[in-house]
Order: C-alpha cells, then sequence, then structure tokens
C-alpha cells in the first residue's frame, strides 16, 4: 500500500519504518524541515535500537522517504496515518492542536474517494469524531473518507519488536471496508486483531497506559511500606507476580515512572473523565505517589550522607528508562534539583542520553557536570546515585567504585544490586523497599 505517516517522532517514525520493511511505500511528513533533511541523509533524531540501519535500508530500496510536504503526499496516498504529538496542556487535558493541524491540511488534499485516515496519536476519547468533522469542513464533503483509530503501545527501547510482533493490534472503527483495510496492513504481524468502536478502540489506549502506571505507583507504595516493616519488596512482588491475574511485569519498585506516555496519558485520562464531571481519585492517587517516589530517594541519601552542602554525588542514569535517550519527565530531574537545592553538586553519566540531557537539564535551569564513564563519575564522589536501570551497571565493578568514592554509599533507586552483596563489600547501601542497611556490616 501506499502510506503517509505524519509525524517523525518515536511512533512515526518506528510505525512508518516497520511498514516499509514489510513492503509498503512509505512517506514520512513532518513540519521540522532541518529533521527532514537528516533522515534524508540517514540521521536518526533519536535513539531507539536497531532504528538506524533500519531505516537506511528501505530508504535505500526506495520504500521509505521524507518530506515536509504534507498536501503533496495525502494526493498521493491511500492511508494517512496521524502520529503527532500530544502533550499535556497545564490543565493535564492533551495539546490537540497538531492533530486540528494534519486534520485540516488532509481535508484540504483529500482528492481521491475513500482514503483512510487513521488516528495513531494518543487522544482523548472523541478525536475521531473531531477529526472527521474537520475534514469535512476543509474538504467540502465532496469526497467520502474514513476516519479509524488505531492505537500504538509502543515501547521505547523495544518500539521495533513491538511494532513487528505485537501483542494486540486494536482497530477503531464505525466502518466495516475502512477496519478491514487497515487489518490487512496487520494481518503479517500478527492474528490477535481486536476490531471494535472508534470510542472504545480510544479508550483501550488511555485505559492499558493508565493500568501500567498504576502497578508502579502500587509497587511503589508497597516498597515505602516494606520500608518501613522491614520486608523485601522484591520477594513481596516475585510471589505476587506468580499469580497469573497479576503478572509480575511492572511491579517493580524504584524511583517512579517517566517518559513522554505515563505521565501524559494519565493526566489526559483525569481530564476526560473531570469533563464529564468524575473525580478520577485513583488515577489522582497513582500520579502523587509517582511526585513524592524520587523525593524517598533523595531522603535515603540524606539518611546515609547528610547534609549535601557542597558535597559531590555522582549519578548514574539520567534517561527516565534503559534503551532511550528521552528525558522528558525523567525521575533524574527531579532527583538533580532536590541535590542543587541542598547545595549539593551532580556528576552524571548516561551511557545514551547525553546530548538529550544537556538540552532537558539546561531547559529546567539546572547546572549539572558530565562524565565521561560512569567509573569518571565516581571519582572523588561522596555517594553514587542509581536512577536508571541500565545494564551496564548492573555489571559495574563495585570493588573499583569503592576505591573511587570519598567514602563507599550507593543509593540504589532501582533496585539493580543485592543488598548483602554490597554491604558485604563494605557500603552503606540502601534501595527502595528492601531491608536497609544505614552502615556496612564491615569494613571491606
Amino acid at each position: 500500500m501506499k502510506l503517509t505517516v505524519v509525524g517523525t517522532g518515536y511512533v512515526g517514525l518506528v510505525t512508518g519504518t516497520c511498514f516499509a520493511d514489510l513492503g509498503n511505500e512509505v512517506i514520512c511528513v513532518d513540519i521540522d524541515e532541518e529533521k527532514i533533511n537528516a533522515l534524508n541523509e540517514g540521521r536518526i533524531p533519536i535513539y531507539e535500537p536497531g532504528l538506524e540501519e533500519m531505516v537506511r535500508r528501505n530508504a535505500a530500496a526506495g520504500r521509505l522517504d521524507f518530506t515536509t510536504d504534507l498536501g503533496d503526499v495525502v494526493e498521493k496516498s491511500e492511508i494517512i496515518i496521524i502520529a503527532v504529538g500530544t502533550p499535556s496542556l497545564p490543565s493535564g487535558e492533551a495539546d490537540l492542536s497538531a492533530v486540528r493541524a494534519v486534520a485540516a491540511t488532509i481535508g484540504r488534499h483529500l482528492n481521491t474517494p475513500d482514503k483512510i485516515i487513521i488516528n495513531k496519536s494518543t487522544v482523548p476519547v472523541g478525536t475521531g469524531e473531531m477529526v472527521t468533522e474537520i475534514i469535512k469542513r476543509e474538504s467540502g464533503g465532496s469526497n467520502p473518507f474514513h476516519v479509524v483509530s488505531n492505537p500504538e503501545f509502543l515501547r521505547e527501547g523495544s518500539a521495533i519488536s513491538d511494532s513487528m510482533e505485537p501483542d494486540r493490534v486494536v482497530i477503531g472503527s464505525n466502518d466495516p471496508y475502512a477496519a478491514e483495510k487497515v487489518a490487512s496492513l496487520y494481518r503479517v504481524m500478527t492474528k490477535n486483531i481486536i476490531i471494535t468502536d472508534r470510542l472504545s478502540a480510544e479508550m483501550i489506549k488511555y485505559t492499558s497506559n493508565a493500568l501500567l502506571a498504576t502497578k508502579i505507583s502500587f509497587i511503589n507504595e508497597i516498597a515505602n511500606i516494606c520500608d518501613l516493616v522491614g520486608a523485601d519488596v522484591e520477594a513481596v512482588a516475585d510471589a505476587a507476580g506468580m499469580d497469573h491475574r497479576l503478572c509480575r511485569h511492572f511491579l517493580n519498585a524504584g524511583v517512579g515512572y517517566g517518559g513522554s506516555c505515563f505521565p501524559k496519558d494519565t493526566k489526559a485520562l483525569i481530564d476526560t473523565a473531570a469533563q464529564f464531571g468524575y473525580d478520577f481519585k485513583v488515577l489522582n492517587a497513582v500520579e502523587e505517589v509517582n511526585a513524592q517516589q524520587p523525593k524517598r530517594a533523595l531522603a535515603k541519601l540524606n539518611n546515609l550522607v547528610g547534609d549535601l552542602e557542597g558535597k559531590i554525588i555522582a549519578l548514574w542514569g539520567l534517561a527516565f528508562k534503559p534503551n532511550t535517550d528521552d528525558m522528558r519527565e525523567a525521575p533524574s530531574l527531579v532527583i538533580i534539583e532536590g541535590i542543587l537545592s541542598q547545595g549539593g553538586k551532580v556528576r552524571a553519566f548516561d551511557p545514551i542520553a547525553h546530548e538529550t540531557a544537556v538540552v532537558e537539564i539546561k531547559k529546567h535551569g539546572l547546572e549539572v557536570s558530565f562524565a565521561n564513564t560512569m567509573y569518571d563519575a565516581c571519582d572523588g564522589a561522596d555517594a553514587l546515585m542509581i536512577v536508571t536501570e541500565w545494564n551496564q551497571f548492573k555489571d559495574a565493578d563495585l570493588a573499583r567504585v569503592k576505591g573511587l568514592l570519598k567514602e563507599p554509599v550507593i543509593v540504589d533507586g532501582r533496585n539493580i544490586y543485592n543488598p548483602a552483596d554490597v554491604v558485604g563489600l563494605g557500603f552503606a547501601y540502601e534501595s527502595m523497599g528492601r531491608t536497609s542497611f544505614a552502615r556496612p556490616r564491615n569494613n571491606g
């Protein structure tokens, strides 16, 4: 098929590239001319494992192209996929200005009947109807068209495998022809295709992310109680996760969730509920817990090292999760701000997110020094704090770390180490919701 994908962020670029890899003719569109020029030169504006090679391969094969001219490619395409950003407004409501602008341009260039417009952006319930009305108004109603909801369920760091081997595909359409046409795109990938009405499909996306965010905040609450009573949250989560009704995934205590999806989507669902006069108490609590979790990690740091005035804290990890350079809503930003507010200094290392971190940290008005390696970050620091669970941190030479730090202190915000092992090396060690050791058992 001839496809247009509007937006070259994580969702748009990965979606377009994967559809091209399956043999479709795909043109990705973005208003950012600099980004489009970079993509046409084979340079990828985001970090996603395997994506750069896949983009270059499909571009070389003539199946994938990039442009800023949306009107031209709308006229040439059978299916137009809207994958633009929908960031949170100060109210928590999703900002649909980009979706509206794209819908208007599509309407003005609707030159043949039965084109299919797919909403893949994460949008509130009812957006499909809004897009339909905008396209009707701009096109004059001369050509019939179909608007379908097809939410994405991609995880940053695993987006290609999630695209090519999805656990389910949701298609929301009030028209059987359009639903079947979109389903045919996915049948080569999976048999797990759910076809429903458009409103339900829009609700499914928010429900999925809200449930995952809830699991994270719930296990963090359990971790906080475990700290108080002396229990081990890892043992609790392992046993609870063996229940097939609960599942172990996302029951990982830590410093909270971040990224472009969970914070934004929980806010948007709370706002949608409020518009209909409903107070979503559970999600409000989920947000509150998540906002407090990085601060609990800071309290653990204070418990081990006391006043942070003039002290250097080595920070391992800046991105909100491993295998991405995404700094949006990253817990590291809250932790850095907390350390600096106490007069401390931060020396940070992240294997991938350095460049995006520089921009995001500057945007927040914070000052951080960056180390070239994880060991350089520790050299002469008063403590080490782990914020992102990159694999290389799990495999670190802790004896070397101990020799580099002024004092052998670790705050493990992602529970990547065994407490007994770390304390056995002579560290003062705190983690999230596991038996805490404020003093080493020996001097190493």
